[in-house]
């Protein structure tokens, strides 16, 4: 095959999956510690790691190149990457393009007051903003450092540009099961989506993940007690099964990667910041593309290189949460490589 072939060939991994689904990490800090995510006190990347924005979006050009429809920006929380409306404006012009189908981004709300326009500006039509709870006071205990008042902002002004919002809730036992309901209300109330999401074994951080996993099968069946749920094919791109809930007229999402994985129909890769590449959240095999980028201004040698990564895709992860599972099953932390 050719270099120029190379380039323009799709990405079909191991398994006959094609790989059309790009997640981004664009830094590994955030501006909230989530206790199910984090350690309060993080030792994040040396700035001098970390791709340029502008070499960010030349790897992202070439993963389009070859086949990637969706792009998603991820973190750590990406909006508090200098400059980051560079990439997203770099981005964005192949949406408008067609190049690519979706540019989105997942983010805890924060900076949306700041930037909701901008991204709209620049072809972003659809968003996640991840907030576990209701309760402000909850809200404070679970993320350390966040403000429930910035993210309501930020929900408001994301909408009034015009942008569909989803949002993601991590289920944790004994701490917003029981709001769940009231957050299906609330969403649907406001034409959002809601997804569930059960806590994954990723880095080492002060409580035992035991303590608050909480199978989305034991919640989907409360659920059921109080609301008529039918399974409908909705799929955006991502992991998660939909619902529709009778009473609200809203979906309702459940991503299970402990009680039921959704490896067979993976579409994604991941990278980093520092330009490694994740063949899978749950694995801890990787590809360095950084040096492939560096090695040469055009793109034969990093086309190369995604193609070997891609081939190197695994069937599936190794997810387990119990009590003889006392470590991670995947070392770094989820702000490493992107939810």
């Amino acid at each position: 095959m050719s270099s120029r072939t190379s380039a323009l060939a799709p990405m079909i991994d191991p398994f006959g999956r094609s790989v059309t689904y790009l997640r981004v990490s664009v830094t590994d800090r955030c501006d909230f510690r989530c206790t199910y995510c984090m350690a309060e006190n993080m030792t994040f990347l040396p700035k001098k790691d970390l791709l340029t924005l502008e070499e960010l979006g030349r790897l992202c050009s070439a993963f389009i190149a070859k086949g990637v429809r969706k792009l998603r920006l991820t973190g750590g929380e990406p909006l508090v990457r200098k400059n980051i409306m560079f990439l997203v404006e770099a981005l964005g012009k192949h949406v408008a393009a067609g190049r690519l189908d979706e540019l989105t981004l997942t983010t805890n709300g924060s900076q949306l007051a700041r930037y909701a326009q901008q991204l709209h500006d620049n072809g972003v039509r659809r968003i996640n903003v991840s907030l576990d709870t209701l309760d402000p006071q909850k809200f404070k205990t679970i993320t350390r450092w966040g403000d429930f008042s910035k993210v309501m902002e930020g929900i408001d002004a994301a909408q009034k540009a015009g942008i569909h919002i989803k949002l993601n809730a991590v289920a944790l036992k004994d701490f917003n099961e029981a709001e769940i309901p009231d957050m299906i209300r609330f969403a649907h109330g406001r034409g959002m989506d809601l997804t569930l999401i059960e806590t994954m074994p990723m880095g080492e951080i002060e409580e035992d993940r035991t303590d608050r996993y909480l199978p989305l099968s034991e919640l989907r069946a409360t659920l059921g007690k109080q609301f008529a749920l039918a399974d409908i094919p909705y799929m955006t791109g991502g992991p998660a099964r939909y619902v529709e809930v009778k009473e609200t007229g809203g979906r309702l999402g459940f991503i299970t990667p402990m009680t039921h994985n959704f490896c067979e129909s993976c579409n994604r890769v991941r990278l980093t910041c520092t330009g490694t590449l994740y063949m899978c959240l749950g694995q801890n095999d990787a590809a360095d593309l950084r040096t492939a980028l560096r090695a040469s201004p055009d793109d034969d040698h990093l086309s190369s290189a995604i193609d070997e990564a891609i081939t190197r895709k695994p069937k599936g992860h190794d997810f387990i949460i119990d009590r003889t599972h006392k470590r991670p099953a995947v070392a770094r932390h989820m702000s490493v490589t992107g939810g």
